[in-house]
């Protein structure tokens, strides 16, 4: 279990950077970035909402050939910012990027209004290492996530803009993979507990790890 988090960080609210035993380094919805760093091959985007598109914390990470990938109502600002290497994405759909092969997965709200579904805003599906990571950005619970295969999945579980640490729950043990990893809580919204609680609910073939 170790080694499918080998290389894995949480930083700030639902930011991930991965690192690949190829020294690649991939970061998805990077925010708050300390420093400089100017050390990402691709950065994935989830959704327009400040907090996971953030053009100031991009442009730390950026370098020369730095892919931003995101969906089509991010693509303006970014390109006002001079960030124009970039693909654009919509849910369900497959794609390759520097070699990263991926999948988006909708991500919506069913019972609140901050994320539509017709807004068309993504998760991501990313085989790296010859392993599979969700990353499901904001989102709550949803039908399509019956569907997805990964080894690691990054939900979100503070509540009130996407699902509670209960409804993560729920979401890891049906999509079932061997390791979960709680986000988006102790910055915006969410406490360390839902975090705890997220963990003490899952099922026990699944490995969950606060990071």
């Amino acid at each position: 279990m170790k080694d499918l988090l080998m290389g894995v960080s949480h930083l700030k609210q639902s930011t991930i950077r991965i690192q690949s035993n190829k020294n690649e380094v991939i970061y998805f919805d990077p925010i708050q970035i300390n420093g400089t760093p100017g050390d990402a091959d691709v950065i994935f985007i989830s959704h327009s909402h400040y907090d996971h598109f953030s053009v100031e914390d991009i442009k730390k990470l950026a370098k020369m050939d730095t892919v931003l990938v995101m969906p089509e109502d991010c693509v303006k600002a970014a390109k006002e910012a001079g960030l124009t290497n970039s693909v654009t994405v919509r849910p369900s759909r497959s794609y390759e990027v520097k070699g990263l092969k991926f999948n988006t997965v909708p991500a919506y709200n069913i019972n609140k209004h901050f994320h539509k579904k017709e807004s068309n805003w993504v998760g991501y599906v990313v085989n790296i290492n010859d392993t599979s990571y969700y990353f499901a950005g904001d989102t709550d619970f949803i039908p399509e996530m019956k569907d997805i295969k990964a080894s690691v999945v990054f939900l979100p579980v503070g509540g009130t803009y996407t699902m509670t640490s209960k409804e993560a729950v729920e979401a890891a043990n049906t999509i079932n993979p061997l390791v979960a990893v709680p986000i988006h809580f102790g910055d915006i919204v969410g406490t360390a507990d839902d975090a705890t609680n997220f963990i003490n609910g899952l099922n026990s073939t699944i490995k969950g790890i606060i990071l």
